[in-house]
């Protein structure tokens, strides 16, 4: 559960509500020309996290143990966020952009490897409620580290004073964009403490009698036998390709929502925050209540729900902008208090975020535990490996499709409605499989 904790501040200050908008709206003068490039970002890094999860994920099971495998990511994760720091306005996009990928490649393998211990620690009727809990604890670090910068380091352009009027800590200037890319070294340190439960407390599985090259050999054979097993467990695999598709629009939601937000109302590092802590908050009660219906419910009710939840909030975002919403029908003053969130129109986009942020975890916690009901634990390397793959197999088709439609249109409303596609298709599929998808023997 600590892992959680240690790894969410990644995707809530990098990917998500910090870097990721300065990187689109603030490293470079063109939004537009930075929104596609970091669709192109994501896409790249989700071809060589889908390529290879599910290998790595075999070999796993074969040489048994997982921390190595963290630990060698982790050395790749916490390298790359540093480097952040070196993302100075007017510099090249190609070098942050290296850093990104090779984080999130980095995080994502991790992740892997995390999950499949849980069948080992965690009883089935337990497991639900249990990954429900640890993505609010993610939540809660993820908030924490947030909090921090918007009150302690994040400083407003004019007045150079943090939420808490306070200068920024360590004299870092907002006009040099060094409120964002200290993140990257914030993140990077808290990753570094907070896995250290894990490795020194958490049992492993036990070494395997083989080497890496023997394990390797032997894993991508148990993962070709696996992939010959989905002909026999139908519902397993039509619950990936379900997962394939509406994680697609789940990720592109999560790492293109504050994007567009800083694009379209020109939100800087202070409201991006206090939107993102708006959403952690809503999103630790969604995980905790998502525990407890879980276990009454089961998984894949929690899981459908959110979907649909989803699916409105997006509709909801991207028909929003200034003066109007639902694409207009709705038309909105467009007077600004002068306060934040000043317009009628962002105060609209936060209630459709409030929507997101009550299923985002739940949709992604209760998926992992879907899963972990489904198979054995000796078997867990190679489904999560598999489970990461879909998550990931076509995860450059939403951004690299919103970042294309976004070019070809110039209009980032426009290149965003692609998520409701990815979103909805895969709540279809999911309404027909079994649940548990399969039950181990």
């Amino acid at each position: 559960m600590l892992f959680d904790w240690a790894a969410q501040p990644f995707f809530t200050v990098i990917t998500t509500f910090i870097f990721a908008p300065y990187f689109v709206s603030r490293l470079t003068a063109d939004p537009v020309h930075g929104q596609a490039v970091w669709g192109y970002t994501l896409a790249a890094s989700g071809i060589v996290i889908a390529v290879l999860s599910p290998v790595l994920g075999a070999i796993a099971d074969a040489s048994g143990p997982r921390k190595p495998w963290i630990g060698f990511f982790a050395v790749i994760k916490i390298l790359s966020l540093v480097l952040l720091w070196f993302a100075v306005p007017g510099s090249p996009l190609i070098y942050p952009a290296i850093c990104l990928a090779l984080a999130t490649v980095a995080a994502e393998f991790s992740i892997v490897f995390n999950d499949s211990m849980m069948p080992r620690l965690v009883s089935e009727e337990e497991v639900g409620r249990i990954s429900n809990i640890a993505w609010a604890l993610g939540y809660l670090g993820g908030m924490i580290v947030l909090i921090a910068v918007i009150a302690l380091l994040a400083g407003n352009p004019v007045t150079g004073k943090t939420a808490l009027g306070l200068d920024p800590l360590f004299g870092l200037d907002p006009a040099k964009g060094e409120d964002a890319r200290i993140t990257g070294p914030i993140s990077a340190a808290w990753y570094l403490i907070f896995t250290l439960p894990m490795f020194l407390f958490t049992p492993d599985a036990t070494r395997a009698a083989m080497s890496l090259r023997q394990a390797t050999t032997s894993g991508l054979a148990d993962l070709k036998g696996t992939l010959g097993e989905l002909k026999q467990r139908a519902g397993i695999l039509r619950f990936l390709i379900a997962r394939m598709i509406f994680q697609d629009g789940v990720n592109g939601l999560l790492a293109l929502g504050g994007t567009f937000a800083a694009g379209m109302f020109g939100w800087q590092t202070m409201e991006l925050g206090l939107y993102g802590i708006i959403l952690n908050v809503v999103a630790i009660g969604g995980c905790l209540y998502a525990s407890w219906l879980d276990a009454r419910l089961g998984s894949k009710a929690i899981v459908v729900t959110s979907l649909i939840c989803l699916t409105l909030a997006t509709l909801g975002i991207t028909s929003t902008g200034p003066g109007f919403t639902l694409f207009g029908l709705v038309p909105l003053p467009n007077d600004d208090s002068g306060g934040l969130f000043g317009t009628a129109a962002e105060k609209a986009y936060i209630v459709y975020g409030l929507l997101v942020g009550i299923a985002f975890g739940p949709v992604q916690a209760s998926s992992r535990s879907y899963l972990a009901r489904s198979v054995a634990a000796d078997e867990a390397g190679r489904y999560f490996g598999l489970y990461a793959l879909s998550g990931r197999a076509t995860s450059f088709l939403a951004p690299a499709s919103v970042a294309t439609i976004t070019v070809m249109t110039g209009s980032a409303r426009i290149g965003m409605m692609a998520l409701v596609a990815f979103l909805a298709a895969g709540l279809i599929i999911l309404l027909r499989t079994p649940y548990p998808a399969y039950r181990p023997a």
